[in-house]
C-alpha cells in the first residue's frame, strides 16, 4: 500500500531505482552511495553487510554465496516495491555472489527519501525483504569442519 506524501515534491521519483546487481567482484561502498545521490533527498539510509568471523557461537573460517538465474529479476521486484511503498528519490542494492573472505562486504543497501525516517524505514525493509526472499544461499564452513547453508 502506498503510502500519502502531505508535502509537495515528496511523492516518489519517476525511476528512482539506480543500481541493482548481483555481483562475482568486490562490492564498492562509494558506488553504492554516489548511485543514490539526489538533491531533493533530505535523508540517506546506507546499509552494508559484511562477512563476520563466527555464526551463533561457532568460528566461521571460509563463506560462499549463491544464487538462483531468477535472484536479480526477484531484486528488482522488491525494489520496485519499496520505491512505491515510501517517497523514494534514489535506490540502489548489490549482493555479492562467490567466494568470500572475513570482512568483506556481502551486501550494501541505499535509499535517499526527502526526510530520513523514510529514508531509514525504506532502507531497513528493502534489505529485510531481500534476505528474505531473494534466493541467495550462503554457504559457511566452521572451524571444526562442519559445514552450513543457510537460506537454502
Amino acid at each position: 500500500m502506498a503510502q500519502k506524501h502531505d508535502h509537495p515534491g515528496e511523492q516518489a521519483a519517476a525511476d528512482p531505482i539506480r543500481l541493482l546487481g548481483i555481483r562475482d567482484a568486490p562490492l564498492s561502498v562509494d558506488e553504492v552511495f554516489t548511485a543514490v545521490g539526489d538533491t531533493s533527498a533530505g535523508g540517506t539510509a546506507l546499509f552494508v553487510g559484511t562477512v563476520r568471523d563466527h555464526d551463533g557461537g561457532t568460528d566461521v573460517t571460509r563463506l560462499g554465496y549463491s544464487s538462483h538465474p531468477t535472484a536479480e529479476a526477484e531484486l528488482r521486484r522488491l525494489a520496485e516495491k519499496t520505491a512505491a511503498d515510501f517517497p523514494v528519490r534514489a535506490l540502489a542494492a548489490v549482493h555479492r555472489v562467490g567466494e568470500l573472505a572475513i570482512g568483506d562486504l556481502a551486501v550494501i543497501v541505499a535509499v535517499s527519501c526527502p526526510h530520513r525516517a523514510e529514508a531509514f524505514a525504506a532502507c531497513h525493509r528493502l534489505v529485510d525483504d531481500l534476505k528474505r526472499e531473494v534466493p541467495i544461499w550462503k554457504h559457511q564452513t566452521f572451524t571444526d569442519g562442519t559445514e552450513e547453508w543457510v537460506g537454502a
